[in-house]
């Protein structure tokens, strides 16, 4: 199959619009989408002042941290991405080697557990809230190395409750599903 190739001012462009819609693409996807090389990318990113990957999560995280009420950013599992307080957000987490059991290499279950959970919390507009229910379900392994998408939503409410489902993926691929029953505290002591 012949692939088209971009003129490098055509490339740019493109990439730059790419960048803006979806900021966590790699330069890896950028390179098969473009059928060029990771360092022509590289290059490509240089010569327009877009940041790597790392820091173009970073930022958008850091803006995101500042709209959250029930929990500091610095406790939150993962890096933020995405917020909408009180509908839905998404959260990143890139596991390693300190994260899984020695045998198997799996990732513990309290990581991937805290990633939905802390997630959740910050979805909820409140001073305080607390996880009161939590049905979770494990659905494949994740090994160190793979990047945990949570997507969270507040599915209903009722009086101080919010129902949230949080599932989460490697790639295209649901990992865990967790249904949470937080209790927002309006005092704070």
């Amino acid at each position: 199959m012949a692939r088209y190739i971009f003129p490098k001012k055509q490339r740019q462009n493109e990439l730059e619009d790419l960048l803006r819609l979806n900021p966590f693409m790699t330069d890896e996807e950028l390179s098969e989408h473009f059928s060029v090389s990771i360092q022509t990318i590289r290059l490509d990113r240089l010569e327009l002042g877009i940041p790597e990957l790392r820091e173009r999560v970073k930022n958008v995280a850091e803006a995101n941290y500042e709209k959250l009420r029930s929990i500091h950013g610095k406790e939150i599992v993962g890096e933020l991405i995405d917020i909408e307080l009180g509908k839905n957000a998404i959260s990143i987490l890139n596991t390693d080697d300190s994260m899984v059991f020695e045998k198997s290499k799996i990732v513990r279950g309290h990581y991937i557990f805290a990633q939905a959970e802390s997630l959740a919390i910050a979805l909820i507009d409140a001073n305080v809230a607390l996880t009161g229910v939590a049905n979770i379900k494990y659905k494949i392994p994740i090994y160190a190395g793979d990047r945990l998408i949570a997507k969270a939503k507040v599915i209903r409410r009722r009086g101080n409750k919010s129902f949230v489902w949080v599932n989460t993926f490697i790639g295209q691929e649901e990992a865990f599903r967790g249904k949470f029953i937080l209790v927002s505290i309006e005092g704070e002591r």
